[in-house]
């Protein structure tokens, strides 16, 4: 069987083609993902900036102001600092699970991104159950910093991740009823729980629905991110520095960005449940609507924008209450973390979910 030149090279360029169009395929998927990771670094340095100004600020003294313009640069060069400098291990220690550990606890951190609406539909995964996703993925942060104290051979750092670990588990089960509390009313989906928000303006707020399920949820979040005064588990007055202890380099730098990266994310979610997400408090003003969305492409883009920046200025606005709660009150002793978590905070969320459930049974 002969087969004509021209049919070869036609062939062979059909393949190529569809080889081009699968890797134009790959790049364009992960093009969204690289955005938000980029925007997630960005903001992270923001927070590091603005904690060690209002932080000079509360203390009366001078912040960073060599490295840049205002000394905004003083986070990116920590990291180049700690990026460059040398990793040691544990000499009788678990190696794998010494290296493990801080890339748990910042991935497992980082995917909780996906599942947050930063706009209208400008969300990476828009899914049913995302805000119960993001539990279940911030749980398994704790399993890190576990590993590390056991990886590290060390009792300090071990007992560091036992305090993580069932600080963690105490304060999950409350934030989780509250959510629940959140999507009796709307949904589980964290667009229709901002888009059930948006029918009356500031109003309509979560906030004013559930006022106790929004401090218990900030309590909450407050122990999970190990912010004072609960940072038991790396508390330097008794455990030098808990699980990190014998950490450098860089991955000494992952446990950092963990805590900042857990930090952002529980306050979007504070201004995506509770404060209205990307929507102007304006009564039966939505963005989509505002901005004619349907209709002209460059109000769309100019809507996502103004979604976004609207999105960032109540996350921002909302970060000022717990970097000044860090320099504000002192440490709590573990019994008394724990006694919050299982004695106040779980009985008054579950009676907030009762409440929740009886309000919606009758008016129906």
């Amino acid at each position: 069987m002969i087969i004509d030149p021209t049919t070869v090279q036609a062939i062979n360029s059909f393949s190529r083609l569809k080889s081009l169009n699968e890797i134009y395929g790959i790049i364009w998927m992960l093009v969204p993902i690289l955005t938000l990771v980029l925007g997630i670094t960005i903001g992270i340095l923001v927070i590091v900036w603005l904690e060690r100004e209002i932080s000079a600020g509360i203390q009366q003294r001078i912040g960073p102001e060599y490295a840049g313009p205002f000394g905004v640069l003083q986070a990116l060069a920590d990291g180049t600092k700690l990026l460059f400098k040398e990793n040691l291990f544990p000499s009788r220690g678990d190696t794998r699970l010494f290296s493990i550990g801080p890339s748990i606890a910042a991935i497992s951190t980082l995917l909780s991104y996906s599942v947050i609406p930063f706009g209208y539909h400008f969300v990476l995964a828009d899914l049913n159950i995302g805000v119960f996703l993001w539990i279940a993925i911030s749980s398994i942060a704790p399993i890190g910093l576990l590993m590390s104290g056991y990886g590290s051979n060390n009792k300090y750092s071990f007992l560091g991740g036992l305090r993580a670990a069932a600080q963690s588990i105490s304060y999950e089960i409350p934030l989780t009823l509250c959510v629940l509390s959140i999507s009796l009313s709307n949904s589980s989906s964290t667009v229709d729980i901002v888009e059930a928000q948006s029918k009356y303006g500031l109003g309509g707020w979560n906030l004013w629905r559930q006022p106790i399920g929004f401090i218990i949820f900030f309590i909450s979040s407050l122990a999970e991110c190990e912010r004072l005064p609960f940072d038991l588990p790396e508390a330097e007055e008794e455990l030098v520095a808990g699980y990190q202890t014998e950490y450098s380099g860089i991955k000494f730098g992952l446990f950092y960005v963990a805590s900042y990266l857990n930090l952002l994310v529980s306050s979007l979610f504070v201004a995506v449940l509770y404060l209205g997400g990307w929507n102007i408090s304006i009564p039966y003003i939505s963005v989509p609507e505002f901005f004619d969305f349907e209709i002209n492409k460059v109000g769309r883009v100019f809507g996502t924008t103004m979604g976004i920046l609207i999105t960032l200025v109540k996350t921002y606005l909302f970060l000022f209450i717990p970097i000044t709660t860090r320099w504000t009150l002192p440490r709590l002793r573990m019994d008394q973390l724990l006694n919050l978590g299982w004695k106040f905070l779980l009985p008054i969320s579950l009676g907030n979910l009762l409440l929740t459930t009886s309000s919606q049974l009758f008016s129906l």
